[in-house]
């Protein structure tokens, strides 16, 4: 493990990251024995770091879970990292783009939790009982650290590159689709760029969020109700320039829209 001080150090770095969206040197190039549990330990501190400062936890996004996003970055196992109020957007709205190094735009459902949810031996029926509803939404992904020849431990210590979602369409019940076959178009500036099936997360996307419940039991945490847990992206990451409308059609669940300014 990495000692505190380097964690701490790490920690304040991705933090002025993230105010003056100077990406900062791969942290793999610098630490070449730096561990995944190191890169959890980091991100701890800096979610401690942000609630000291007056952020919200809400929730939790999962990444990598798809074979759409694990070819497209080349990592092969899933992350997670945390969503803050703040970073939670409504359908419509117009997204600040230089506020994001390097922002991408994913197509995901939300999970939102009407029971805690904990690990370990979480199921997939537990995720099921446990969430109020589902709903679509987007994943606007940022990166405080520098992106060429980054791996899993750069991502996990990058928050799992969350800068924001948008959530709109129609929330649904867990048990009122068949969530395996959601399906969404997703257009930027009236152009298909790419389309996908919900099942490409790990076969349903309630399975992310079990996988996620189950890996942050180890650390003492759980999830909570009330809690939103973006469950993967099902499309590769779309790349955004100031300027660009982004639309992503769920066919029978509506739509999601922003415009980034």
């Amino acid at each position: 493990m990495m000692d505190d001080a380097t964690i701490e150090a790490i920690a304040d770095e991705l933090l002025e990251a993230g105010r003056s969206r100077v990406p900062i040197p791969r942290l793999t190039a610098r630490y070449p024995d730096m561990s995944v549990e190191d890169s959890y330990a980091v991100q701890r501190r800096w979610r401690h770091r942000n609630e000291d400062a007056g952020r919200k936890l809400v929730g939790r996004k999962i990444g990598l879970t798809s074979r759409a996003m694990q070819q497209a970055t080349g990592i092969t196992e899933p992350d997670y990292g945390m969503i803050f109020d703040d970073m939670v957007l409504e359908t419509g709205c117009s997204v600040t783009w230089d506020q994001y190094s390097h922002p991408r735009v994913e197509v995901e459902l939300a999970f939102v939790l009407k029971k805690d949810l904990a690990g370990p031996g979480c199921t997939i029926f537990d995720v099921l009982n446990a969430t109020d509803y589902v709903v679509p939404a987007l994943e606007i992904l940022d990166s405080r650290i520098e992106m060429a020849d980054r791996t899993i431990v750069d991502t996990i210590a990058d928050n799992a590159a969350m800068g924001a979602m948008v959530v709109g369409g129609r929330p649904v019940r867990p048990d009122a689709v068949d969530l395996r076959w959601v399906s969404a178009i997703l257009y930027k500036n009236q152009t298909v760029e790419e389309t996908g099936v919900a099942a490409g997360v790990l076969d349903h996307p309630a399975a992310g969020v079990h996988w996620l419940a189950n890996k942050i039991a180890a650390h003492g945490d759980g999830l909570k109700a009330g809690d939103i847990i973006l469950a993967g992206s099902f499309t590769r990451p779309l790349w955004v320039s100031r300027g660009d409308t982004v639309h992503a059609d769920y066919g029978n669940l509506g739509a999601v829209t922003c415009r980034f300014v």
